[in-house]
C-alpha cells in the first residue's frame, strides 16, 4: 500500500519532488556528519533517525562521516563513542568516512582558488577581521591584504602548510563580497594554522580547513545527494553553493543542502561545550552519567533504542526551532518498558513486618507473573516467609479513610501472596517504628482459587522476604536542571539551575533474589516504584540499579503524550504539548542577542523574523514596556513588530512610541532595527 503524502515530513516531500522531477532514485545518498568533539546526545538522535531512516525508506546508502577538521577539540574516544551509539540505535552505515580523508584534495582545491584570484592569505588578527566584517546592516571593509599578488599568497599558503608560522599568524580567506547582505559571504576563512597533531593524520598537517569549506566539498566527494543540516546552517547555504560552484564538474552529482530544526529538550542543555563543562567540573560523573542527555547516558540509565527512535518519530521533523517537552521522551520509554520489563519486587525504604501467625522457620515459593502485557512471558519464583520488608511509607498507625495502604486494624494484600491485617507495632526509644506485627489469612493466597483468595481489599503492597533478600544500591535520578530552559537567561548561567537533588543514592535497598542474576541488558519494573536497570558499576557482591523512569509523570501538567510535530495546528495561539509558542521562543532568542555579533547575530535576527510570522500584535504589545536594561528583548520585539507592520498591521500610538524610543536608544543594533521601520 502506498504511503499517503500527508504522512510525509517536509524533507521527504523535497525528496519525493526531486524524484518526480526526474532525479534517479539509485543516486540517492545520505550522510550523518558528526564532529568528534563530544558524545552524541538526544538532539543528534533526531538527525541520526532522519538520515538513516531515509536510507531505509529509499534503500539508499548512508555514510557515517566524521567532520574532523579541528584537532584541538577532537579525540578518538569520541569517534569510538559515536560509532557505538549509532550501532546501538540499530543503524548501519554504508561507508565510514572522514573529512581528514580529503585533506589533500581540499588543499588542492584551495590552491586552485588562489590561482583563480578567488582566495588570498590574510595576516590580520581575528579581532581585526571581525571588526572589518561590518554588521548585518552595514557593509564590511576590505582587508588590506585582499589584493595580495597571487604568487605571494601561493608562497605563504605553502609555507603555512609546511609549519613555518605560528598559530593565528596567517589565514586563507575566500575572496567573495565584503558588502554581501549575508555575513557568511564576506570573505570567509578557508584555512587556519593549528600546530597540533590530528587524531588520524598525526603531524602531517599544520593547517586545517574550516568546517564550511570541508563540509560541502566532502559531500561532493562522496556524491551525497541531500545534505541535511540543522537550521543554523540555513544562512550558510549560499556559501555552501558558492564553494561548490568553484569546483563543480557537471558530469558529477551536485549535493543539495536543506535544513531542519534541531531537537531541543526542556530541562536540559544541548550544547556539547556545556555538556563538557558539566563533565570537567565533576557535576556529573562523565559523558555517560545517567542524568546526561547523551545517548550513552540514556543507555546507561535504561533507555532502549526503540524508545529513542519512537521519540524521534513522535517529535517529528520541523521547519522551525522549538523545544520538545522531556515528558515525551519519558512517555516513550514508559510505553516501551511497560511491554517488555520483567515485574519484580524491591523495597527501597524498609521497615520490618512480622506475620505472627505464620509458622517460624517456614518458607514457601510463590509464583509471580513476569509481565502481564505478554501472555507468554512466564513466571518466576519468589520466596515468602514469616519476616518481610515493606516500604516504610506504606504503613501508618492511623491512616484515615483515604489511606489505602496498611494501618492498624485494616487489611491489605501482599502482592502475589496473602491478605494481612496489622495488629500492633514495636517502636524504639525515640518513637520510630521498628516492627509491624500482623496476622495473615492462610486461605487467601493469590491464585489459589479459594473463596478467601478472591476477597477484595483496598490496597496491594510489594514486599521482600528478609531471609532471602539481596542487598543492593539503587540510584534514583531526577532532572539535572530545575529550570525548563536553563541556558536562556540573561542574568544567570545554566549552572545556576542545577538540581541539587538530581541523584539520590540508596545504599541499603532490599530486592527479591531473582535479581541476583540480572544483566545490563535486562529491564525491570520494580512493582509500584518504577523501571530499573543494572548499572555498569555493579560487580560481584555489589549490585547497583539505576532508576530509568517512574511509573507516572510527576512533572508534567498533563499525562497525555504530546502530539507529533507534523500534525496541523488547531489555531494560531495553541501549540502542541512540548512545543513553545512562537512568542516564547522569540523571548528566549532575544535574551541572548547582546552576546552575539556577526554571523550569529544575523542568524538570530532571522530566526526572530521567521517566528514573528506566527504571532499577533496583541501578544507583542505588552512587551513594549520591557525594562531598558533588557535590551536584547527590546531588539527582538522591534524585529517582530517590523514583520507585523509589513504584513499590514496598523501602527498604533504604542507601537509608534516604541519605535521612536528605539531610534533614540544607545544600542546600535536596536537603533538599526528601529530605523528599518518606516
Amino acid at each position: 500500500m502506498k504511503e499517503s503524502t500527508e504522512s510525509l515530513n517536509f524533507i521527504e516531500h523535497i525528496i519525493e519532488e526531486d524524484l518526480k522531477n526526474g532525479f534517479p532514485k539509485d543516486q540517492l545518498r545520505f550522510r550523518f556528519p558528526p564532529e568528534p568533539n563530544g558524545y552524541l546526545h538526544i538532539g543528534h538522535a533526531a538527525s541520526i533517525c532522519l538520515n538513516f531512516g531515509l536510507g531505509e525508506k529509499y534503500n539508499a546508502p548512508v555514510n557515517l562521516r566524521f567532520d574532523d577538521t579541528n584537532p584541538a577539540k577532537e579525540e578518538q574516544e569520541y569517534v569510538d563513542a559515536i560509532k557505538r551509539d549509532i550501532a546501538w540505535l540499530g543503524f548501519q552505515w554504508a561507508n565510514e568516512c572522514y573529512s581528514s580523508d580529503y585533506f589533500q584534495q581540499l588543499y588542492d582545491w584551495a590552491i586552485q582558488l588562489i590561482k583563480e584570484g578567488k582566495a588570498y592569505v590574510d595576516q590580520q588578527s581575528s579581532e581585526e577581521i571581525a571588526a572589518q566584517k561590518g554588521t548585518p546592516t552595514t557593509a564590511g571593509t576590505d582587508s588590506p591584504f585582499r589584493n595580495r599578488p597571487i604568487e605571494e599568497s601561493l608562497d605563504l599558503f605553502e609555507r603555512m602548510k609546511n609549519g613555518e608560522f605560528a598559530a593565528g599568524s596567517y589565514l586563507l580567506r575566500a575572496k567573495i563580497d565584503m558588502a554581501s547582505p549575508n555575513m557568511h559571504m564576506r570573505d570567509p576563512i578557508l584555512y587556519r594554522i593549528i600546530n597540533k597533531a590530528h587524531h588520524r593524520t598525526g603531524s602531517d598537517w599544520c593547517i586545517y580547513p574550516m568546517y564550511d569549506w570541508a563540509h560541502g566539498q566532502s559531500d561532493y566527494v562522496e556524491q551525497v545527494s541531500h545534505s541535511l543540516c540543522t537550521l543554523e546552517f540555513k544562512a550558510h547555504r549560499e556559501l555552501y553553493d558558492w564553494y561548490l560552484d568553484q569546483i563543480y564538474d557537471s558530469n558529477l552529482l551536485r549535493p543539495k543542502q536543506r535544513e531542519f530544526a534541531r531537537r531541543n529538550l526542556s530541562y536540559t542543555v544541548m550544547s556539547k561545550r556545556k555538556l563538557l563543562e558539566l563533565v570537567q567540573k565533576n557535576i556529573v560523573s562523565g559523558w555517560d552519567d545517567p542524568r546526561m542527555p547523551t545517548i550513552s547516558g540514556l543507555r546507561r540509565r535504561g533507555y532502549t533504542p526503540d524508545s529513542i527512535r519512537k521519540f524521534s518519530d513522535l517529535a517529528g521533523i520541523s521547519k522551525r526551532d522549538n523545544v520538545t517537552d522531556v515528558s515525551l521522551l519519558e512517555f516513550c520509554i514508559r510505553e516501551d518498558l511497560n511491554k517488555t520489563a520483567t515485574r519484580v519486587m524491591g523495597v527501597l525504604n524498609p521497615v520490618k513486618l512480622v506475620i505472627t501467625n505464620y509458622p517460624e522457620g517456614k518458607s514457601e515459593i510463590l509464583q509471580m507473573e513476569n509481565n502481564p502485557e505478554q501472555a507468554d512471558s512466564g513466571t518466576h519464583d519468589v520466596p515468602f516467609s514469616r519476616e518481610l520488608y515493606i516500604e516504610r511509607e506504606d504503613f501508618k498507625e492511623d491512616g484515615g479513610k483515604k489511606f489505602f495502604r496498611l494501618s492498624l486494624g485494616n487489611e491489605v494484600r501482599l502482592k502475589s501472596a496473602y491478605i494481612i491485617k496489622a495488629e500492633s507495632v514495636v517502636k524504639d526509644e525515640s518513637g520510630v517504628i521498628q516492627e509491624i506485627h500482623c496476622t495473615y489469612d492462610p486461605e487467601s493466597r493469590s491464585g489459589s482459587g479459594t473463596e478467601a483468595s478472591q476477597r477484595k481489599v483496598k490496597g496491594t503492597l510489594h514486599w521482600v522476604s528478609i531471609e532471602h533478600a539481596i542487598q543492593a544500591e539503587v540510584r534514583e535520578y531526577d532532572r539535572l536542571f530545575l529550570d525548563e530552559a536553563p541556558d536562556s537567561h540573561e542574568d544567570k548561567g545554566f549552572l545556576d539551575f542545577i538540581n541539587p537533588d538530581s541523584l539520590k543514592v540508596i545504599s541499603n535497598a532490599f530486592l527479591e533474589p531473582h535479581l541476583a542474576n540480572a544483566t545490563m541488558d535486562d529491564k525491570y519494573q520494580f512493582q509500584r516504584l518504577g523501571y530499573f536497570t543494572l548499572d555498569s558499576d555493579s560487580k560481584d557482591g555489589k549490585l547497583v540499579f539505576n532508576k530509568t523512569v517512574g511509573l507516572k509523570d510527576t512533572w508534567a501538567k498533563q499525562n497525555t503524550p504530546p502530539a507529533p510535530a507534523n500534525q496541523p495546528k488547531q489555531n494560531q495561539n495553541s501549540s502542541p504539548q512540548g512545543q513553545k509558542k512562537p512568542l516564547n521562543e522569540i523571548q528566549q532568542i532575544s535574551k541572548k542577542l547582546t552576546n552575539f555579533s556577526g554571523d550569529k547575530l544575523e542568524t538570530a535576527l532571522s530566526s526572530i523574523a521567521t517566528l514573528a510570522e506566527e504571532i499577533s500584535y496583541d501578544e507583542l504589545e505588552p512587551l513594549f514596556n520591557t525594562a531598558a536594561k533588557k535590551v536584547g528583548t527590546r531588539i527582538g520585539v522591534m524585529v517582530a513588530l517590523r514583520v507585523l507592520l509589513e504584513k499590514g498591521q496598523e501602527k498604533t500610538s504604542a507601537a509608534a512610541e516604541f519605535i521612536a524610543n528605539g531610534k533614540a536608544d544607545d544600542n546600535e543594533i536596536l537603533r538599526a532595527e528601529a530605523e528599518k521601520i518606516n
